[in-house]
């Protein structure tokens, strides 16, 4: 595994941008569902992987000896866990996607459900 370093999470957040635009070409529906289907997993998905994110800065910060004890900056931490809980809610966007996948008769992917479920 490459170490993580700012740049390879930078690469990540210019696939999302790259992703993006190309949904903005109007693909064809079933590569749109198999683009999309891996960020909306509910066990694995973009808004899980986020709120884990978020709690672990929060936990880092708050554990890290050479960070300052303030009120502003406790504050700002509850703000980011408080922000882990609403991206965490979205993990049901998983459930939008299968809604769509039947409305739309798409065969991507080819059962209803995330990766796990199936």
């Amino acid at each position: 595994m490459l170490p993580l370093t700012a740049e390879t999470v930078r690469t990540a957040t210019e696939t999302l941008s790259r992703l993006t635009e190309y949904l903005r070409e109007n693909p064809d529906p079933d590569e749109v569902f198999a683009l999309v289907e891996p960020l909306l997993d509910e066990y694995t998905g973009l808004p899980v992987q986020f709120a884990d994110t978020l709690r672990a800065l929060a936990r880092a910060l708050q554990d890290h000896p050479g960070v300052p004890r303030t009120l502003a900056g406790d504050l700002l931490i509850a703000e980011l866990r408080t922000a882990a809980w609403e991206q965490a809610d979205q993990h049901s966007l998983h459930g939008v996607l299968d809604g769509l996948r039947d409305l739309y008769g798409s065969g991507a992917g080819g059962e209803p459900g995330c990766g796990r479920c199936r």
